[in-house]
């Protein structure tokens, strides 16, 4: 058993990675000698967890003296107050408020960062709780920075499992897989590589050849900035903060945010020292709400903003594409635009794991709010080429 507080562990396909750790969460909930301990598995989605790991935890939970299942809420009741259940970080808000003494993150390569860093890692404070991160790589994202991190840090422990190195495949499965699947996808499946392209994705070639304009990229004062924008309705909201200069399109800032309402990007927008020149926004934004009677478009202009551009209404892969002709002159600030870089590298096409086909859509998840925002700009004509020309400064900074 390890003795560090966090650990990480890569591993291959149908390496038994979430058997053994759900082994793990019940062996932790058992010898936790502190009052009411409370442990978790966290999957990507609900969905997933419930089909993934609940019949795990059935099949080896109840064999335990006094155990009870709860279905409805995925938990395992176990004497002494202990509990044990399943969570999605498609809906890592609803955590909030509670306490963890030991929690598995599963495939964190597909969950939204902020989960783990503003829900997930404050649940374990006051109780100095565990986490492991799992999972396969897909391309160096926050996975890769967690299995960096813990290869220098102390009090940390991690761990490859590497097909060819495990044995736990026969080596006739391993060669047939590598003859029907492309040599990307089996290194990131068997062999655990965080270098391989992330399957599917829609921006993989364009973003790597960006690698070199990921960099920092000052505001330029005297050049006008736009914002592009998706509009969530219970989801994330996205605003990326963009200047043209000649030819250039840099990405100097990014803002997103799940629950809240328009007044907060409003207001996030005066707060920024930014002269705008124009507002771009989703078609959906004219849509008139039944409670309101009035348009998201309305709204925003009743908070001040200013020379609202609608995208039109275009087919998504004729956005996507708009997108992937417009990267290969993209510059990106790396910090401030650190969400919004990540997203574009994740966006990808959804998965039929039935069929073993991609879908003709993209997978929704985390990913999508920034990757949509970007298409919003993309589809919309750029402005004239006096643009980039030195601009007056006007008394305010607000929406003009």
């Amino acid at each position: 058993m390890r003795k560090e507080r966090w650990g990480v562990a890569v591993a291959h396909r149908r390496a038994g990675k979430t058997v053994a750790c759900i082994n793990d969460l019940l062996d932790g909930t058992l010898r936790c000698t502190k009052p009411d301990p409370r442990f978790a598995y966290i999957a990507p989605l609900y969905t997933q967890a419930k089909d993934v790991a609940w019949g795990y935890v059935k099949r080896y939970g109840l064999t335990i003296p006094g155990a009870k299942e709860n279905e409805s809420e995925l938990r395992l009741d176990l004497p002494g107050g202990r509990r044990m259940r399943l969570y999605g970080a498609d809906n890592y808000d609803r955590l909030r408020g509670g306490y963890l003494d030991g929690v598995i993150l599963d495939e964190y390569a597909d969950m939204d960062p902020r989960a783990w860093s503003e829900v997930i890692r404050p649940m374990l404070a006051d109780r100095q709780g565990w986490a492991l991160f799992i999972g396969t790589p897909k391309g160096k994202n926050a996975f890769w920075d967690v299995w960096d991190r813990a290869g220098t840090e102390p009090n940390w422990f991690r761990t490859m499992l590497k097909a060819s190195e495990t044995g736990l495949l026969p080596q006739e499965e391993l060669d047939d897989a590598r003859r029907v699947m492309t040599p990307e996808q089996y290194e990131q499946e068997f062999e655990c590589s965080f270098d391989a392209a992330i399957i599917g994705a829609y921006y993989g070639k364009e973003m790597s050849a960006a690698a070199e304009r990921i960099t920092r990229v000052p505001h330029d004062p005297a050049v006008e900035v736009e914002t592009w924008w998706d509009l969530g309705i219970g989801d994330s909201t996205a605003v990326w903060f963009v200047q043209r200069v000649n030819s250039e399109i840099r990405f100097i800032d990014y803002i997103e945010a799940s629950g809240e309402g328009l007044p907060f990007y409003a207001k996030a927008l005066r707060e920024r020292p930014y002269l705008y020149s124009r507002h771009v926004l989703p078609h959906d934004v004219e849509v008139r709400e039944l409670g309101t009677g009035k348009s998201r478009k309305e709204m925003l202009a009743g908070l001040g903003m200013q020379n609202i551009v609608v995208a039109p209404k275009l087919p998504i892969d004729d956005g996507i594409q708009a997108v992937r002709m417009l990267l290969p002159r993209a510059w990106f600030d790396a910090e401030k635009c650190k969400q919004g870089i990540e997203a574009l590298k994740q966006y990808r096409r959804d998965w039929d794991d039935k069929l073993k086909v991609f879908r003709s859509h993209p997978l929704h998840n985390w990913a999508s709010h920034g990757a949509d925002a970007a298409r919003t700009g993309a589809v919309v004509d750029p402005p004239p080429s006096t643009w980039a020309a030195p601009i007056k400064y006007r008394d305010t900074r607000a929406f003009v």
